[in-house]
């Protein structure tokens, strides 16, 4: 069993950046695909970003396409996500899972919030 630990969200002002850090334990960590998610209040979690056990591919959301990237370390069990030119839609909770998402791996997420 996999455990993903989430960090790096905050208060930030429109048009700042930020970088999640999605942690993971375990050692079957580098053959997963792993995806990035966010929930905003009142609204259905969503897809933001994805990228391959290998990190060679990865895809995006519309919405964040062109301000965000995603990477990983396998090294250190970990995989990022690069924010930048943050808006105030971006608002949310951002997880981390497996890709696709599997039920068990959901962790506390990270609070981001982009004030205007």
């Amino acid at each position: 069993q996999v455990t993903l630990v989430e960090s790096g969200g905050g208060l930030v002002q429109s048009g700042g950046s930020l970088r999640l850090s999605c942690a993971a334990s375990g050692r079957t960590f580098s053959r997963y695909f792993v995806g990035w998610f966010r929930q905003a209040p009142g609204k259905e979690r969503e897809f933001v970003a994805a990228i391959t056990s290998t990190g060679v591919l990865k895809s995006y959301a519309d919405p964040v396409k062109g301000r965000s990237t995603i990477s990983r370390d396998n090294a250190k069990n970990t995989v990022y996500l690069q924010m930048n030119s943050l808006k105030p839609e971006d608002t949310a909770v951002y997880y981390c899972n497996r890709f696709p998402p599997a039920r068990d791996y959901w962790g506390q997420g990270t609070q981001v919030t982009v004030s205007s």
